[in-house]
């Protein structure tokens, strides 16, 4: 524990490299601050990133061909739904079905409870594809017998057809397309018109979930609970057509009812039980990549390819930058990353909005811990159209980080560098990963996901063509 001390105490104190020095004393008037610039090599290769963890509020839907390698992505998720605690719904003895005669009783009985329709909505702001493209969608219930953990970790290689229950038949199919041409152009083009998918349930589906809450009103008095005895979740993927994919924002499950006021008999009111797959409970997206072994291949740029495709790894030159400066502090690294420019046209994938760029020793557990930037071992860097580059202005703290913890190492174990550096082959080793960042009223982070969407980008680099750091070295004289 002294160690672990002591180490981060002196990389706090040496990594602070770009913040103000007025702290640190009053200088002479015989103290000089000069400075020198140098430029460095970065190498950076692509590597198969095969899943990512499968955590977002985006989940996808789909099957399309991939234009750079002909290869298949297909996507498919799993949902549970959301129930507020203490859930309520009107008293029994007021629900009857839409078209019932059937005078209200003092004590209706609970088998006597209906729901008028019962439908999935999945609600999308973006798609892939052509806007009539004719898909087929299949419905499953999840196991409860099997049911996805809270405290787990999912990942978008993961088989999510383990979780229904074997030989369960689909609970509902739906042919689909991106652009619901069963509604008006108005209806369609109105600021208030969100695209969605509507799946149609088995009425006999819903009338079991309303009489099971009357039954057992403890069933829903949280998510925990509905999960586990009323309703664990569903599982979507296309069963048949290829050409589009979908990012659902929000999903749905909604039950209609009819309902009789308490005192007026005649009055007449539709209800809805609904039901939301939110952040509190999982969705999980499983994807099935194509071969991407094409693209590895080429030496000439480095790819960043999503959804769980292809990463950049970059190797910085940390010995280097302190071989002839060990008496000099780095005050500033900055790299600029460009992209290549591609073909335009309405099936090219998209360009990244954020890369996030951390230390190949955490990209598992940066997500895993649900950690955001912190300009230390970890930045973000949004992409710039205007220059076609994300740009990296300082990462001096990053590169101190790592010498200090190498230093440290080699002291506290008595290993010369080349032997340390062999037995930590990443530690100076960074990975670039396109992300979506989430932020609060005051501009800082809160959440950093993987970006799941279609998205696929060459970078100037590889083996063939060396990235250049500028650094900038500060000295007392």
């Amino acid at each position: 524990m002294k160690h672990l001390f002591a180490f981060a105490l002196s990389v706090c104190i040496l990594a602070s490299c770009d913040e103000s020095t007025s702290s640190l004393g009053v200088f002479s008037e015989t103290d000089r601050l000069s400075h020198s610039t140098e430029i460095f090599e970065v190498h950076t290769r692509s590597l198969a990133m095969d899943s990512v963890l499968a955590e977002s509020n985006i989940s996808y839907l789909g099957d399309i061909t991939d234009p750079e390698t002909g290869s298949r992505i297909q996507a498919s998720f799993a949902a549970q739904f959301h129930t507020f605690e203490d859930y309520s719904l009107p008293n029994k003895n007021r629900l009857f079905p839409l078209d019932s005669t059937i005078a209200i009783q003092p004590d209706h009985s609970v088998d006597s409870v209906k729901c008028d329709s019962a439908e999935i909505r999945l609600y999308f702001d973006s798609y892939y594809g052509e806007g009539g493209n004719p898909m087929k969608l299949e419905v499953f219930e999840l196991d409860k017998q099997k049911v996805l953990e809270e405290d787990s970790t999912y990942f978008s290689n993961l088989n999510l057809e383990q979780y229904i229950p074997s030989g369960a038949q689909p609970l509902a199919t739906k042919m689909f397309s991106p652009e619901d041409y069963t509604i008006s152009d108005a209806e369609r083009e109105s600021s208030k018109h969100v695209d969605n998918i509507r799946i149609k349930l088995p009425n006999k589906f819903g009338t079991s979930m309303l009489q099971t809450y009357y039954k057992h009103p403890e069933y829903f008095k949280d998510s925990y609970a509905f999960i586990r005895n009323v309703f664990p979740g569903v599982y979507i993927r296309v069963k048949s057509g290829n050409g589009t994919m979908v990012g659902v924002i929000v999903s749905t499950l909604n039950l209609y009812f009819t309902y009789y006021d308490e005192v007026e008999a005649d009055s007449v009111y539709n209800g809805i039980a609904r039901f939301a797959a939110t952040p509190e409970v999982i969705q999980s997206t499983q994807i099935k990549n194509g071969d991407v072994q094409t693209l590895l291949d080429n030496k000439q740029c480095t790819y960043l390819k999503t959804p769980a495709g292809i990463y950049t790894e970059m190797e910085l030159p940390i010995s280097e930058i302190y071989r002839s400066h060990k008496a000099d502090s780095v005050n500033k690294a900055k790299l600029i990353l460009t992209r290549y420019n591609k073909e335009q046209n309405d099936y090219a994938f998209g360009t990244p909005k954020t890369l996030l760029l951390v230390r190949k020793q955490n990209m598992y557990s940066f997500f895993e811990n649900h950690e955001v930037s912190d300009d230390l071992t970890s930045y973000t860097a949004d992409f710039n159209s205007t220059y076609n580059t994300y740009t990296y202005e300082n990462m001096c703290r990053l590169i101190s980080y790592c010498q200090h913890e190498k230093l440290y190492g080699m002291a506290k174990d008595g290993l010369t560098e080349a032997q340390w550096e062999a037995q930590n082959p990443d530690w100076n080793k960074v990975v670039l990963i396109p992300v979506n960042t989430s932020t609060n009223s005051s501009g800082y982070q809160v959440s950093v996901t993987h970006d799941l969407g279609l998205n696929s980008i060459q970078l100037v680099g590889g083996e063939s063509h060396p990235l250049q750091m500028q650094v900038i070295y500060s000295r007392f004289e």
